[in-house]
């Protein structure tokens, strides 16, 4: 199963970039249009695509097709 998730971007008051929630889409198409959009508003945006099972928890690394303005990829690796 894949995945198209859509990220928001926005600064803290010490000013470093935090990921808002994750917003999960239909397609890359619209991730990348959400994030487009959400760049407007936002101090960036990041559109992506995870392939995996969630059953098993196993899945593929995940493909960046779109990113607008300021994002911190470090902060959405847990």
């Amino acid at each position: 199963m894949t995945y198209h998730v859509v990220v928001a971007f926005d600064r803290d008051a010490e000013g470093g970039l935090k990921p808002g929630e994750a917003q999960e889409v239909m397609s890359p198409v619209v991730a990348e249009r959400r994030a487009r959009a959400l760049a407007l508003e936002h101090a960036g945006a990041l559109a992506f695509s995870r392939t995996g099972d969630p059953a098993t928890g196993e899945f593929q690394e995940a493909v960046i097709p779109a990113q607008f303005g300021e994002v911190d990829l470090d902060s959405l690796r847990g």
